[in-house]
């Protein structure tokens, strides 16, 4: 945080999905999602993310762990990991080991966030929690991974003694990832940096809330990093119209379940197969996407108005263009002008 009551510099970042683009197979997509790491360790971003979905052709990575090994090995600089692993589906103790592992491979390098959501259709949460023993809270199983990252669980834990191996030099840091202001007031409560995906909830006015209540509800005295972040669907060309014109194809397509809840789905396919598998009644919507979109200089404005509004330290962007090399061209000019704006100063003490 910036010192003598000024607003913090921005920090950029990417959330990349690995989407097939024109029909591309997976290993052609995991290729531009190797090429884009590779280029934004050299550029401005701080961190690269790699997202999980499962029972997906259009988003291909499934196994964020095994991505951010070899991304790890391609890379020398940025922090690589988890936008994020869906810890419903899945042991603490095996997820700490296998960041464990990470972390030691590269480390101080390794980030886990952490999906409350189920990342993929009813067949495959089936699927992936088939071996799941009893029912737990998110909350407990989060608490539980913390507590074996940091070496060790309390005494009055049934599991005492037991170690997540390796022990890294420095363990991976851990983030929540939301859509909610219930995830908000999780992440406060638990005391964790905080991420609010608005490429996936179009809602601006939750994400205000969510942020709103992260901030009120984090207890400073709490022997942690607070961090605020956002992961906002962002598009950037040479020109306003260009942009535009991309930004406009982008859209959020949500399905409501009769029982309350809501989902985003990559496709229309999707959200009707997840309607179908789900066994009860459901609406599906299509949604403008709240695209941050313009000219390189508009839109670092905008990202920075941003940042002012909802007091947040970091930005990871989402480029959802359907075209891979326009797609690179977006965070290559982002960074391009942000560098040009931290030599200027323009990104301090905003």
């Amino acid at each position: 945080m910036s010192t003598n009551g000024q607003q913090p510099s921005l920090q950029l970042s990417i959330l990349d999905q690995s989407p097939s683009h024109g029909g591309e197979d997976a290993a052609q997509s995991f290729q531009r999602t190797i090429e884009l790491a590779t280029k934004a360790d050299g550029w401005v971003y701080h961190r690269y993310w790699v997202a999980e979905h499962h029972s997906s052709d259009r988003v291909m990575g499934s196994s964020p762990e095994v991505l951010i090994s070899h991304l790890l090995a391609k890379t020398n600089r940025i922090r690589v990991g988890s936008g994020g692993v869906m810890l419903q589906h899945y042991s603490p103790y095996k997820v700490a080991e296998n960041f464990n592992v990470l972390a030691s491979l590269a480390p101080g390098r390794v980030d886990l966030g952490i999906g409350r959501g189920p990342g993929g259709l009813p067949q495959s949460t089936m699927a992936l929690q088939q071996a799941v023993a009893g029912e737990r809270s998110i909350s407990d199983k989060i608490s539980e991974l913390r507590e074996f990252l940091q070496g060790d669980l309390p005494e009055n834990h049934a599991l005492h003694g037991l170690k997540a191996s390796p022990r890294p030099p420095e363990s991976a840091d851990i983030y929540l990832l939301g859509t909610s202001a219930s995830s908000a007031k999780m992440a406060a409560e638990l005391a964790l940096p905080y991420v609010f995906a608005l490429f996936l909830n179009s809602d601006q006015d939750v994400m205000t809330k969510a942020m709103v209540d992260y901030h009120r509800l984090f207890d400073p005295g709490k022997i942690t990093k607070k961090r605020a972040m956002l992961a906002l669907p962002v598009v950037v060309a040479e020109s306003e119209d260009e942009a535009a014109e991309l930004a406009s194809k982008i859209t959020v397509i949500r399905i409501s379940l009769e029982s309350g809840r809501t989902l985003t789905t990559a496709t229309l396919k999707g959200a009707e197969d997840f309607g179908a598998q789900c066994g009860e009644k459901f609406e599906i919507n299509v949604y403008d996407a709240p695209v941050v979109h313009g000219s390189p200089e508009l839109a670092l404005q905008k990202l920075l108005d941003i940042q002012r509004l909802h007091n947040v330290v970091e930005i990871m962007a989402v480029t959802a263009i359907n075209d891979f090399q326009k797609r690179l061209r977006s965070y290559e000019l982002l960074s391009k002008v942000a560098t040009e704006a931290n030599m200027s100063g323009t990104l301090q003490g905003r």
